[in-house]
């Protein structure tokens, strides 16, 4: 089953397409991070301001050099030790699409917990745009019974694990971390 669905997704991923799919999260509306017409897409469909930043998914921290020119070390500890799903936002974005780099040249990068998104990355060998199953101004759903219609419809694929838990589950925290190890919280 969960080797089916990210086989199914890789596939539409390859093809350019977004995809629906839980998360570590809340359910995430997702593509390739190196497809700027799939962020667009994305863009599109969630009615978001391109102003505003999506977050990328990658599978283990080892990769984050691989998406940010200089990690500071902290970044690290503060991966392994968040009690709760924690997105960094970092400078020095690099190997993805302009349309995911904010204007200070700055990447939000979660390191998912969730089985599906690790396996589905190692797949795709690139991270996994991510954000919230929503129209944007609406409230993010918590599971995937509160996602509108409009969504489901607009998406290429909708992944079919864990559509019927009810088990609430909240965005991650975010904090922007600086080179020089400055943090701050963004989001708690």
């Amino acid at each position: 089953m969960l080797r089916d669905e990210v086989a199914n997704a890789f596939k539409v991923l390859q093809e350019g397409g977004i995809i629906l799919y839980p998360t570590d999260t809340i359910w995430g509306i997702g593509c390739d991070a190196t497809n700027t017409e799939a962020i667009q897409k994305i863009y599109r469909l969630k009615q978001r301001d391109e102003a505003k930043s999506m977050i990328i998914l990658l599978d283990t921290e080892n990769k984050l050099e691989s998406y940010v020119q200089e990690v500071n070390p902290l970044a690290y500890d503060l991966i392994e030790y968040a009690e709760n799903p924690l997105t960094l936002i970092m400078p020095g974005a690099k190997n993805i699409s302009p349309a995911l780099i904010a204007a200070d040249g700055s990447v939000g990068i979660r390191v998912s917990s969730n089985e599906f998104c690790k396996q589905l990355i190692q797949r795709l060998r690139k991270p996994l745009v991510s954000t919230s199953a929503n129209i944007s101004g609406k409230p993010s759903p918590q599971y995937f019974s509160q996602i509108d219609q409009e969504i489901i419809d607009g998406v290429d694929y909708v992944v079919d694990i864990d559509q019927h838990s009810k088990e609430i589950k909240n965005p991650s925290t975010i904090m922007k971390l600086a080179p020089d190890g400055r943090f701050e919280f963004i989001r708690r």
